[in-house]
């Protein structure tokens, strides 16, 4: 069976830093460690229904008709090499104007973007009539604040066309207040196994909500 392994929003140095070390402190199995600071991590994730911690993904995307606002392929503007050879591949191809120049991501730095990360990103393309082309070229993107990812002008990719992008992202420097929701939630998981009935007075539930309380910063809307 396949085993998630992400990576976790803390290291288990980080949890053991401040006052929640006598709380882990019989943790002592490497895999358990990992294991606890993943989980809240994911329920983290799953509470602002967004990926936080570095992560590769392939996400697909219908091709949309081009921003009225944008350069489109009638204009009688000057362009660049790069943009003479895709606009006459489209041509020949029997493409117009009518081609997809931009999509957004789903996962992009709803806060703190100068703190996210994208990487190794493909684009493939399964044309609407017929046909794929892989390796798209970028012109711009993906932005960090948006996730908007723009085509060069005149690639073939013909309204309602299927976009798969592939990529890594996530935030490669955690902020603090993530690192502080993700101490929260780790705590509360290991009171769950610690005493489950709460027979001690431990109450996870308050940490959890502590937990949200910062993540609803970064929720989806």
């Amino acid at each position: 069976m396949p085993v998630d392994n992400g990576t976790p929003l803390i290291s288990w140095a980080q949890m053991t830093s401040g006052a929640f070390a006598d709380l882990v402190r019989d943790f002592r199995d490497v895999p358990a460690q990992g294991a606890v600071l993943l989980e809240a991590t994911r329920e983290l994730e799953g509470m602002c229904a967004r990926r936080l911690a570095p992560f590769t993904v392939t996400e697909s995307h219908r091709a949309e008709g081009i921003d009225p606002d944008e350069l489109n392929g009638d204009a009688s503007v000057p362009m660049d090499i790069r943009s003479t050879i895709s606009m006459s591949y489209a041509t020949a191809l029997g493409g117009n104007s009518n081609l997809a120049r931009q999509v957004w991501l789903n996962e992009y730095a709803v806060r703190y973007p100068e703190f996210w990360t994208y990487s190794n990103v493909t684009v493939n393309v399964v044309r609407s009539y017929g046909g794929s082309q892989s390796g798209v070229t970028l012109l711009d993107g993906p932005a960090t604040d948006s996730g908007r990812v723009w085509f060069l002008l005149g690639s073939f990719i013909p309204i309602g066309s299927q976009i798969y992008v592939t990529y890594s992202g996530g935030y490669t420097t955690i902020p603090a207040d993530l690192v502080r929701a993700a101490k929260y939630m780790t705590a509360a998981y290991v009171i769950d196994e610690l005493d489950p009935m709460g027979d001690h007075g431990h109450d996870p539930d308050v940490l959890r909500m502590k937990a949200l309380d910062i993540v609803m910063n970064y929720m989806r809307e």
